[in-house]
């Protein structure tokens, strides 16, 4: 999708794509304030936000625990513990082409896998247990979209490093292909993730943890929809190479630099496809408006 750098002086009237009963489950509400886009710009957003029809890639794979460790905001986050001194770090990639009172655009959320506060953290055993725990969660290091009012929105409400770039999602009935560049240059992340596999039925509600003004942040997400999954279990038994595959290629620049840093292994520990599912993301359970 191309980058969008417009911004509307008025929400975009789209609820009635929001009909299904995944919705109704939730009660819409406003922020404190509207949130002021531009000088001349300000918009008064319902929450939570509603994504419908979205398609969904997600590429997961192991890296070094100690250097995902460094990546941490804060002293009270920690990775979640793999095997082999390893971590994990995953790639979501979205086709938001429903969005609540907003344009569609694309997203990829790179995020880390943690838990806080000093929960449970048994290697496999916690990432197993996941949303059923309470200081379970993820942390996004870094979040290209191709919307700069999602961008606004973003690092705004929540303190998302959202970024404004170019992301491509192609799909072929095989694979779905994702690039993301900056500023016209070459891709500095690729991934190829399969679209067929062993179906599986997700509804699932997460935390997400974001740091604002030297707060940490922990915000609701859900989604719901069938995926094509694909597990590699081999991959927890030994340690992989920290090189570009058919699966993951990164290339160069500030951000390739940051994934290189994590020694993201080239095999995958699990790939997941939806061609259409529904989503909401919500305010942060702790904010200074």
């Amino acid at each position: 999708m191309q980058t969008n750098t417009t911004i509307n002086k008025d929400l975009l009237p789209n609820d009635a794509y929001f009909n299904e009963p995944f919705f109704k489950q939730f009660e819409l509400r406003h922020r404190n304030t509207p949130l002021q886009l531009t000088d001349a710009i300000s918009k008064d957003y319902v929450f939570p936000t509603f994504y419908a029809d979205s398609s969904c890639s997600i590429a997961i794979f192991h890296c070094d625990y100690e250097a995902a460790k460094a990546m941490m905001p804060r002293p009270d986050m920690q990775p979640v513990k793999m095997t082999k001194g390893r971590s994990l770090v995953i790639f979501s990639c979205y086709e938001y082409r429903n969005v609540m009172n907003v344009a569609p655009y694309n997203e990829i959320a790179m995020t880390i896998p943690i838990v806080s506060d000093g929960g449970m953290n048994i290697p496999v055993l916690t990432m197993l247990l996941g949303d059923k725990l309470k200081h379970f969660g993820y942390y996004v290091f870094h979040m290209p979209v191709t919307s700069l009012e999602n961008r606004i929105r973003g690092r705004k409400i929540w303190g998302l490093p959202k970024d404004v770039e170019s992301i491509s999602i192609q799909h072929d009935g095989e694979r779905s292909t994702i690039r993301a560049s900056v500023d016209g240059d070459e891709p500095y992340l690729q991934l190829s993730i399969p679209m067929k596999g062993s179906e599986q039925a997700f509804d699932v509600k997460s935390n997400l943890y974001s740091v604002l003004d030297q707060q940490r942040l922990t915000s609701t997400t859900q989604f719901s929809g069938k995926f094509q999954v694909n597990k590699n279990m081999a991959t927890l038994l030994k340690r992989g190479q920290a090189e570009n595959s058919a699966h993951i290629k990164i290339g160069h620049g500030p951000i390739a630099d940051k994934l290189k840093a994590l020694k993201i292994e080239s095999e995958a520990f699990q790939f997941r496809h939806t061609a259409s599912m529904n989503a909401c993301f919500d305010l942060p359970h702790t904010c200074s408006e």
